[in-house]
């Protein structure tokens, strides 16, 4: 087996923590590296980037308050991933669906696709456990 290919199998075996939220290390991870510019390390908007930007940075811990209690998981993700017409901010937000495929490309588009999609569910999982 090529070393894509484990690379591959490791992002599968992941995705069942991520997806129940039993382990947020990863997304904390992700999101201290991806958001805190400019969301803040608490999530609450006030990350260093955040006052040299044209736009309030919204905070991410009352995203469930702000939806009847219930978190928005599936706009969250697609607001991070930026690719599918919800844009978060109108559009400053980076396009992370686009970059975190870019990273993984040497492993193919499909194991790519993957691969960024794994990313963006930790960072989602990781934001809803930040909820207020």
């Amino acid at each position: 087996m090529s070393m894509k290919h484990w690379a591959v199998a490791a992002m599968f075996a992941t995705l069942p923590l991520a997806a129940t939220g039993q382990d947020t290390t990863a997304g904390q991870e992700e999101y201290m590296v991806a958001c805190a510019i400019c969301h803040g390390e608490s999530g609450k908007g006030d990350g260093p980037f955040a006052s040299v930007l044209n736009l309030s940075v919204p905070g991410l811990t009352g995203l469930a308050a702000a939806n009847d209690g219930v978190f928005p998981y599936l706009e969250t993700f697609m607001v991070i991933d930026g690719r599918t017409g919800v844009r978060g901010h109108s559009g400053p937000m980076p396009i992370w669906g686009d970059r975190f495929t870019a990273t993984a490309s040497d492993l193919g588009p499909i194991s790519a696709e993957i691969i960024a999609r794994g990313r963006i569910a930790v960072l989602t999982d990781y934001i809803e456990s930040i909820q207020d």
